[in-house]
């Protein structure tokens, strides 16, 4: 599917349903329920960003996910993986596939299964040392932006454009790499870690003077992401999935540095400490945090240059 966007797609997911009539910030939408094609989503998903990153800026540590890369692969591989479920019609034993920003290998190692070959691109060392080997594998130390890879059959990019202030150039390579589908899942819900919750206390106005109904910056959601595709001249097609979360530690000095680099700057020792220790509870050995139900959205679609 592709080509310039002159409606709406025949079937709206009903969160971006509400996402158009509700909006945050600027209207999303004219008179008649169509879609508001002036709104410059991409300068939107920017803002976004750089809101987010002004508050706290994890994502802009080069450290931050080499720190947090056991306790991310410790929660991860122990998660059901619907997302699977809706890459496995366009799977083949002939084919391969790049997995843009591939952590610690939730995905890339059982495609690699079922695939010819994988190209898995990370940047963080703390996470690639997290991939098990594959004969059919390749791991290239880098950011999508810079990654030198060559074209595959499929590629997938999963909950990794959430610190990405300029999104059309990532997504367009993503495009320009693959010959028969490109799949980008993201969360339509808010993050579901101890950190999220610890700063939004702090934000409440609980601590340090904050402005009572004061709520932290968002990071970009699903349905942004739909709008951008949109404006970009693709209209994917749609998944959604709705899957529990915990987040795993292995002790608590894991679980403190999990959350003062993702609270950032507004991180207070003594309150942060005691916040953590009431969010968590001990399961065997590990110490979770239960993040309930998530809601992600998958888009997938035909590479515009092969329709």
């Amino acid at each position: 599917m592709g080509g310039a966007v002159a409606s709406c797609p025949l079937f709206v997911p009903n969160p971006v349903k509400n996402y158009l009539r509700i909006g945050d910030g600027p209207r999303a939408v004219d008179g008649t329920g169509s879609l508001d094609l002036v709104m410059d989503w991409a300068a939107r998903w920017k803002e976004i960003v750089n809101e987010r990153a002004g508050d706290a800026g994890p994502h802009a540590d080069p450290g931050y996910w080499d720190r947090r890369s056991a306790s991310f692969a410790r929660s991860t591989q122990a998660r059901a993986d619907e997302f699977l479920k809706v890459v496995e019609p366009f799977l083949s034993p002939r084919k391969t596939l790049i997995d843009a920003g591939a952590g610690a290998g939730r995905h890339a190692v059982p495609l690699s299964e079922r695939l010819e070959w994988v190209t898995a691109v990370e940047p963080s060392e703390g996470m690639r040392s997290k991939i098990p080997p594959r004969d059919n594998m390749t791991i290239v130390a880098s950011t999508w932006e810079d990654a030198a890879v060559a074209p595959a059959d499929l590629v997938i990019c999963s909950h990794v454009l959430y610190g990405v202030t300029d999104p059309e150039p990532f997504i367009s390579k993503l495009d320009r790499c693959a010959r028969e589908r490109v799949f980008i899942m993201l969360r339509e819900s808010d993050l579901p870690h101890p950190a999220a919750a610890i700063r939004a206390r702090l934000l409440a106005g609980r601590v340090h003077g904050a402005h009572p109904g004061s709520t932290a910056p968002r990071m970009p959601r699903f349905s942004d992401l739909f709008m951008l595709l949109m404006q970009m001249g693709i209209a994917p097609d749609v998944r959604f999935l709705s899957y529990p979360s915990q987040t795993r530690y292995a002790d608590f000095d894991e679980a403190l540095v999990d959350a003062r680099g993702l609270v950032g700057d507004a991180w207070d020792e003594s309150t942060g400490r005691s916040m953590l220790e009431e969010l968590l509870t001990r399961d065997g050995e590990d110490l979770v945090f239960d993040g309930g139900s998530v809601l992600s959205g998958v888009a997938h679609w035909q590479p515009r240059a092969k329709t």
